[in-house]
C-alpha cells in the first residue's frame, strides 16, 4: 500500500471487513468500531503486530492489552476459566465485560500482550463489525483503544484518523460507537474474591448479582489490567471537575440543567452522556479556550463510569 494513503478508510461490508482481514492475518494494524469506542486491532499471537501497537500508540509496555475473541471456546484456548467466570461469560458475553484470567500455559499468546502477567484480560465483543472482523481474520485480536497512550479515547472514525494518523493501516468505518466508554474489567482473584478494576457500561452491581457477592476492595498500585493508569483519556489542556459555571477561558462541559457550550445530555441521562462523552471531550480538545471545565455528573449507575474517566482525564 502507498505510504501516503494511509490510513486506509474501508466500509464495513464484506469487502471492507474481507481486506481488514487480510491485513489482521499480514500483521498489519487496523481500527475496528466495539461497541465501546474504537478498538486497534492486531493479531494476538504475533510479537511483531502487538509491537506495533504499543509504537502506533505510544503506549508503555507494562500496560497490557484486551484480546477480543470470538466465543467461549475461544477464549477457554487462552485462560482457565472457573465456574465463576463462565457464569460471567454467559451473563455478559458478548458485550462490554472483560474478565482477567489465569493464562493457560500453552495459550498462543504474545508476551508483550500480557506485559508479563500471569493473567491475560479477554473480551467477547457485541459490535456486529467487530465480530465479522474476528471471524473473518480466524485469530484472537489485542485492542487497546484506537488513540495515542493517554489522550481521548476515539468513538468515531474521524477521531481514529485524528490520533493515530498513519500508525494505522486501515479504519473500519461502522459509524459511531453506542456505549461510548471502555468496558468494565473484573478480575477473578483465586481465593474467591473479585474487583472491578475499570468501571464500565457492566455495573459493579450487575457482577454482584451474577457472582452471589459483593466485590473486595483490594488496595495495589500493581498494573493488571489495561485503563489502570492514573493519568489517561486526557484531553491535552487542564480539566476542572464539578463545575456549574465556567470561568472566561474555559471550554464548559454542561450535563442536565447546566447547559454549558456542549452538553453530554440535556436531560440528565447518564447513558447519553456515557456515549457522548469522549466525542465532547475530543470538541473541548480542539476549542480555542485553553481549559476545560464539566459539570457535576451523578456517581450513580454508569456515572461511576463516566467520573472515573473524568478523575484520570483531569490528574
Amino acid at each position: 500500500m502507498d505510504h501516503a494513503s494511509r490510513p486506509l478508510v474501508l466500509t464495513a461490508d464484506r469487502k471492507g471487513i474481507g481486506e481488514a482481514a487480510r491485513i489482521l492475518r499480514d500483521g498489519g494494524l487496523v481500527a475496528v468500531p466495539t461497541e465501546t469506542v474504537y478498538g486497534l486491532a492486531a493479531r494476538a499471537d504475533s510479537d511483531a503486530a502487538v509491537a506495533a501497537i504499543y509504537r502506533a500508540k505510544g503506549r508503555p509496555s507494562f500496560n497490557p492489552l484486551i484480546v477480543h475473541v470470538a466465543d467461549l471456546a475461544s477464549a477457554e484456548a487462552l485462560a482457565t476459566f472457573d465456574e465463576r467466570a463462565l457464569k460471567l461469560a454467559a451473563a455478559f458475553w458478548p458485550g462490554p465485560l472483560t474478565i482477567v484470567l489465569p493464562l493457560r500455559v500453552d495459550a498462543a499468546i504474545a508476551p508483550a500482550v500480557t506485559a508479563g502477567l500471569p493473567t491475560i484480560a479477554l473480551r467477547c465483543p457485541a459490535h456486529p463489525v467487530m465480530r465479522a472482523v474476528i471471524a473473518a481474520a480466524g485469530l484472537p485480536l489485542a485492542a487497546p483503544s484506537a488513540n495515542r497512550s493517554g489522550a481521548v479515547s476515539p468513538t468515531r472514525a474521524g477521531h481514529v484518523a485524528a490520533s493515530l494518523g498513519e500508525g494505522v493501516e486501515a479504519i473500519v468505518d461502522g459509524g459511531a460507537c453506542e456505549a461510548g466508554l471502555e468496558s468494565t474489567i473484573v478480575v477473578l482473584r483465586h481465593d474467591g474474591r473479585w474487583q472491578v478494576l475499570r468501571p464500565g457500561p457492566v455495573s459493579e452491581a450487575s457482577v454482584a448479582a451474577v457472582l452471589g457477592r459483593s466485590s473486595d476492595v483490594v488496595t495495589s498500585s500493581a498494573i493488571e489490567a489495561p485503563g489502570q493508569l492514573v493519568s489517561h483519556y486526557a484531553p491535552g489542556k487542564p480539566l476542572r471537575l464539578n463545575a456549574v459555571t465556567a470561568e472566561a477561558d474555559e471550554f464548559h462541559i454542561g450535563f442536565g440543567p447546566v447547559v454549558g457550550d456542549a452538553t453530554l445530555s440535556p436531560s440528565g441521562n447518564l447513558e447519553e452522556a456515557a456515549s457522548c462523552l469522549y466525542a465532547v471531550l475530543h470538541r473541548a480538545a480542539a476549542a480555542t479556550q485553553p481549559r476545560i471545565a464539566v459539570a457535576p455528573i451523578p456517581e450513580q449507575g454508569i456515572g461511576a463510569a463516566i467520573n472515573d474517566r473524568l478523575r484520570r482525564a483531569a490528574a
